[in-house]
């Protein structure tokens, strides 16, 4: 089955990574969810991207310096201006999550969380409609020692032979190229070697139908109406 992620939520309409993003995104179609999760000053699991405001608030702070009583207080805007959310916990989506017709990727965005990721999974019964995933191998090396049966995914620039040897060693189901690197020969080439194969920097209708023509088993837009739309051949 094709998955559609709603990347941070249907962020290309509402605050990314924000509950009114997450229920956007289910609203317009998409089967699944993308969502990032970082850790507070006070030990907060919460979903967000960066690891500053800035880019978003343009207050210069890290997440990791904010309680998360003080992080609720700054909103986070919506992309046409018209309204703000704010940041939260992982907790509070997952228990959205676990009765949505979705599978979620949870992308790992700070070091050492990852017995407290797969605590929250486990306690919201949400284990087998995840995937966890990051840029960071050691990431996904430090789930599968904790939770070999839980399925992972590495993102990546660029595919290194050396790199899918390891994952297939420990076990890795997913592999996410960034859209611009895929050919229908380099998808072809990866399924055959086991993994699931999501696309990521999916920007533009252009890269989204490129995707869609390589092969990929799934994808994370921002614009998850726009997928569905093709998907379901309503335009």
């Amino acid at each position: 089955m094709f998955i559609n992620y709603a990347h941070r939520g249907a962020s290309a309409y509402a605050p990314e990574n924000t509950m009114r993003a997450f229920r956007l995104g289910v609203k317009m179609g998409a089967n699944g969810i993308e969502t990032d999760i970082r850790k507070t000053a006070d030990g907060v699991l919460v979903l967000f991207h960066d690891e500053s405001l800035l880019r978003l608030t343009g207050r210069d702070v890290r997440i990791g310096e904010l309680t998360f009583d003080e992080l609720t207080e700054i909103g986070i805007p919506s992309p046409d201006g018209t309204g703000s959310d704010t940041v939260p916990m992982l907790s509070t989506f997952l228990s959205f999550a676990k009765d949505q017709p979705v599978l979620i990727a949870l992308e790992i965005k700070a070091d050492g969380i990852e017995p407290e990721v797969l605590n929250a999974i486990r306690s919201f019964e949400t284990a087998g409609k995840c995937i966890i995933t990051s840029f960071e191998l050691d990431h996904i090396r430090n789930i599968k020692a904790l939770a070999p049966a839980q399925k992972t995914g590495l993102l990546v620039r660029s595919v290194d032979d050396d790199v899918l040897c390891e994952l297939k060693r420990i076990g890795t189901e997913q592999i996410c190229p960034k859209a611009e690197i895929l050919s229908p020969e380099l998808v072809r080439s990866l399924r055959k070697s086991g993994f699931n194969v999501r696309a990521w920097g999916v920007k533009d209708e252009a890269l989204m139908l490129h995707a869609l023509r390589c092969g990929v088993d799934g994808m994370t837009v921002n614009f998850p109406d726009k997928l569905y739309a093709i998907l379901n051949k309503t335009v």
